[in-house]
C-alpha cells in the first residue's frame, strides 16, 4: 500500500531529530522517494511531510501560466518559501527546523498522523484535540445529513404531510 496510515509516537532527541515510522520509510520506499518536503500547515498547529514526487504533483496546480501576472503569489510563498526539502539519514531520523518545532509546539514527543498520500507531525496532546474536534465535526455533519433526509420525507420532495 502506498498511504501514509496509522498514528505513530516517536521521541524528539535535543538536536531536533525524530524517527520516520517504519511504516512510512515503507510507503516511501515503495513509491521510490528517498527526498520529502517539510513545511509548516497553515490551518492547525503541526507540520506536514510529503513525498517529493507527490509534494511537485500536488504544488504543480498552483504554478502561474503566466508568471509575471500572477494573482496567486500569497500561495506560492506560503507553498514554497516556509518548505524544506530533505532526506532521512541510514537510521530513518529527519531533523526538524526550529521554525517547525514552534509552529507545532513540540516538545519532547511528536506524532506522525497519516493523511495518505501526506503525512502530519504534531505534539502529541494537539494531536488527540483535534482528533476530538475532528470527530465531533464528522458526527454532526452525519446529523445535518440525517436530518435532511428526514425532512426530504417519503415523497423526496420536503412536503409536510396533508400539502397538495
Amino acid at each position: 500500500m502506498t498511504l501514509f496510515l496509522g498514528t505513530f509516537t516517536n521521541k524528539l532527541d535535543k538536536k531536533g531529530r525524530v524517527s520516520i515510522p517504519a511504516p512510512f520509510r515503507g510507503v516511501l520506499t515503495r513509491l521510490g522517494v528517498e527526498d520529502i518536503v517539510l513545511r509548516p500547515y497553515e490551518l492547525d498547529p503541526c507540520v506536514e511531510g510529503w513525498p517529493q514526487s507527490a509534494f511537485e504533483h500536488h504544488s504543480a496546480a498552483a504554478e502561474p501560466v503566466d508568471p509575471f501576472e500572477d494573482p496567486q503569489d500569497d500561495l506560492l510563498l506560503t507553498l514554497f518559501s516556509q518548505a524544506e526539502g530533505i532526506r532521512p539519514d541510514g537510521e530513518g531520523r529527519v531533523t526538524l527546523r526550529e521554525d517547525l518545532i514552534a509552529h507545532a509546539n513540540i516538545t519532547d514527543s511528536v506524532c506522525f498522523a497519516g493523511m495518505g498520500k501526506k503525512f502530519q507531525i504534531w505534539e502529541p496532546t494537539a494531536l488527540r484535540h483535534r482528533l476530538a474536534e475532528a470527530a465531533k465535526a464528522r458526527q454532526e455533519a452525519q446529523r445535518i445529513q440525517r436530518a435532511m433526509k428526514l425532512a426530504n420525507g417519503p415523497l423526496g420532495t420536503g412536503a409536510v404531510r396533508g400539502e397538495a
